[in-house]
């Protein structure tokens, strides 16, 4: 990517190179047995840094550093020639007939990005109101980006030819050491290796054979996933963060057998729900060396316990072929945290992950989101949320590095350095803090906080022309800090799971000097449903549906909101929508009608440009006494803005005129902050003082009115305190949304209190 680009000079990429024939730029008219190898020169001493360790092995497997990945280019095929014509009337099941210009499934036009963010949806013809990105060829949804890639046994297969020998997954073996690599070859013996092994141990190859994983991310969850995916098993992800209640809920409800652990503690939670008659297993995989304790309560337990090498070892002696799913088969059941409840095991087969991927991807492939196997991404996101898996399948698709952190997330930036990414997912929680950080970091000198402001204003002027740069004056003197705090080069960046302030957004495009990707969507939906267009950078919008998807609006009649007034909850159908909750019948007819479409649950509405931007919500929205619907999860990404603040919940009630907020000042920025303002003491001490309640309620209300809430959406009263609200406590999802109800449960005394003193 070069250092400056410009929106009206930019064009999305076609799913595979345009050729010479009458519909030149639609997608999917071409023969994958044809094609053109496009090499690109790569820096020797960015080859260099992506090289697996030198053993005699992996020698012979890698390819020259100059050499790059190849891109498929086709020509028409002559047995499509006689297919019918495309109907305009969007089909029952999201897909469509086939015609005669090829197979329509991986087929989308190209338009310039100075067009596109100005147009980012157009009406489905013969729906219900449904609209879709303009980049679909005559309204069809596409479900793979190449016929012969549609399972994610596929998708490594490409990879590893995309790599041309190169590197895979890495991981530091201790905190001073560099990372080691393996390649894409050596992975794929190794999933071949584990996945005979588990055969030998009585598992099947089809999907009827549930495979548990209980870890962070390393290589041999890698490993473990690759297996499931080319011997057709189902891979089980239980969350390194959930309590025991789930735990225990996942592992009785899909009965799993096998199930394969990273550390012993995990290990021993297994062995002690079995021990207690929770339920029943009958072996367990450890990546790790099992201590005395655990093999002596795995005999009491009648529980068959093996380290990762000896399966590894067992079947490296008894190969076995792989067995290669079918796209309809069943991939995984990933499950959802929730707010509330019992998680919900979302199945998604190789289809929906292979067409969201597809989807995600083909929307901004050539520019804004243009990846290859030069590209080195770093994994810390819990692999076991499709959010991060779908990024992993991204990167193996074009044959890119994964690099996987130590699994603590304080060494993550030591980890980035060392790695120096030029892919770099983020979660809005540490969206958050980094801008936090910054500005914390300022907050102390009048001359830094001059130079960030005069920094911050010049690059918001490029970025309002479409401008997104590293090479400018304020790149030198200021941003160049920030740039290497995440590696140095990242050159892409996008963040999803919840909303993020677009003033916070823009702050960190041109901090980073990157178009920052923002992703809307939910499990269900394997991951996406619209991604934001370079371009529109204020309107506040999730942008455009994948091409995997349809989107509509419903109304929502107890809130008065109606679809014919651009507004309504959303709605999307395609290949990328889940197959239902696994043994849920009850849920899963909630959350899918009769016709397909997944109800998410949230509200937005249509902008003029054609973007969905988000509201909030559905079930989060309230009114208030004076008639106004308040939307909390808006009010609260306002809020967390200020450097003082580090989390805050929004409250209100039907019979009461005001709101109020639970805030807890961010311990990392709150001494300086009070010190610029006269106040001293310890984090637990300023939270204590009803002088420094008033400096952060007057900080809000401040910066509430700046970012242009309304007053009644600004809270009246405040309270601080010191504990965060997190996973370990219950008052955060996995994914760092907040437990609405269990933080209004915790609180409910001092929110009385609160409406007492308003009064």
């Amino acid at each position: 990517m070069s250092e400056e680009q410009t929106t009206a000079a930019a064009t999305t990429e076609d799913c595979q190179q345009e050729t010479e024939n009458p519909a030149q730029e639609i997608e999917g008219a071409n023969n994958p047995e044809e094609q053109q190898e496009e090499k690109q020169a790569e820096p020797e001493a960015q080859q260099e840094e992506k090289q697996p360790e030198p053993e005699a092995q992996q020698a012979e497997k890698q390819a020259e550093p100059e050499v790059q990945q190849e891109e498929k280019q086709a020509e028409p095929q002559q047995q499509q020639d006689q297919r019918p014509e495309q109907t305009d009337v969007m089909p029952k099941n999201g897909s469509a007939p086939q015609t005669e210009e090829g197979d329509p499934l991986c087929r989308f036009k190209s338009i310039p990005l100075s067009e596109f963010h100005l147009k980012q949806t157009v009406p489905v013809e013969g729906s219900d109101g449904a609209r879709a990105s303009p980049c679909l060829y005559k309204g069809q949804i596409i479900h793979y980006l190449e016929p012969e890639v549609r399972t994610l046994h596929d998708v490594f297969l490409r990879g590893l030819k995309a790599s041309k020998g190169g590197p895979c997954v890495g991981w530091r073996p201790g905190p001073d050491q560099g990372f080691k690599w393996l390649t894409y070859q050596q992975v794929l013996d190794r999933v071949q290796h584990f996945g005979s092994g588990l055969l030998l141990e009585g598992a099947t190859s089809d999907p009827s054979q549930f495979i548990g994983i209980f870890s962070q991310n390393r290589v041999e969850w890698k490993v473990v996933e690759q297996a499931c995916n080319s011997y057709s098993m189902v891979i089980v992800t239980l969350y390194d963060t959930l309590g025991p209640a789930a735990i225990e809920h996942i592992v009785k409800q899909c009965e799993l057998q096998i199930i394969v652990v990273d550390k012993n503690p995990k290990l021993a939670v297994l062995l002690k729900g079995v021990q207690e008659g929770k339920y029943s297993i009958k072996l367990i995989v450890a990546m790790e060396t099992i201590d005395d304790d655990n093999k002596k309560l795995a005999d009491e337990c009648g529980v068959k316990v093996m380290t990762f090498s000896e399966v590894e070892e067992n079947g490296k002696a008894n190969l076995k072929d792989f067995v290669p799913p079918k796209p309809d088969d069943l991939n995984t059941i990933c499950y959802t945290s929730g707010t509330t409840g019992q998680p919900k095991g979302v199945m998604l087969t190789h289809g929906n992950i292979v067409a969201n991927q597809s989807g995600v991807y083909g929307t901004g492939k050539k520019e804004f989101m243009h990846v290859d196997n030069n590209d080195v991404y770093i994994s810390y996101l819990p692999l076991a949320h499709i959010f991060e898996r779908l990024l992993a399948v991204q990167m193996q698709f074009v044959g890119a590095s994964m690099g996987y952190y130590q699994g603590n997330v304080k060494l993550l930036l030591d980890d980035i350095a060392v790695l120096r990414p030029t892919c770099f997912p983020m979660v809005p929680r540490l969206v958050n803090r980094i801008y936090d950080k910054i500005h914390a970091g300022v907050a102390g000198s009048a001359i830094k906080k001059f130079l960030l402001d005069k920094a911050h204003k010049s690059k918001l002027a490029k970025l309002k022309k479409g401008v997104v740069t590293r090479s400018s004056i304020w790149d030198s003197l200021v941003f160049k800090k920030v740039q290497n705090l995440v590696g140095g080069r990242v050159k892409f960046c996008i963040t999803g799971a919840a909303p993020v302030s677009t003033d916070v957004l823009n702050f960190m495009r041109c901090a980073l000097g990157v178009y920052f990707t923002e992703g809307y969507g939910q499990t269900e939906a394997t991951a996406g449903i619209a991604i934001s267009v370079p371009g529109d950078y204020y309107s506040g919008s999730v942008g455009t549906p994948t091409l995997s998807n349809y989107v509509k609006l419903v109304d929502v009649p107890e809130k008065n909101y109606f679809a014919k007034e651009g507004v309504g909850e959303i709605c999307a159908k395609g290949p990328n929508i889940f197959q239902g909750y696994y043994k849920n019948e009850e849920k899963t007819k909630e959350a899918l009608d009769e016709d397909g479409w997944l109800h998410t649950g949230d509200v937005g509405k249509w902008l003029p440009n054609g973007s969905l931007k988000i509201i909030d919500r559905k079930k989060h929205i309230f009114k208030q006494a004076q008639g106004e619907y308040i939307a909390p999860e808006k009010i609260e990404q306002v809020l967390v803005q200020s450097a003082a603040v580090g989390q805050a919940f929004v409250y209100g009630e039907s019979l009461k005129a005001t709101l109020i907020a639970i805030v807890i000042p961010d311990p990392e920025a709150l001494c300086a902050w009070c010190s610029s303002k006269g106040e001293n003491g310890s984090y637990e001490e300023l939270c204590g003082k009803e002088s420094v309640n008033k400096l952060i309620l007057d900080d809000i209300c401040a910066l509430g009115k700046l970012r242009g809430l309304h007053s009644f959406e600004i809270p009246k009263k405040i309270h601080l305190d010191t504990e965060l609200f997190s996973v370990e406590n219950d008052l955060l999802t996995p994914t760092f949304k907040s437990k609405r109800p269990q933080i209004e449960a915790k609180y409910k005394v001092k929110i009385g209190e609160l409406y007492k003193d308003v009064q």
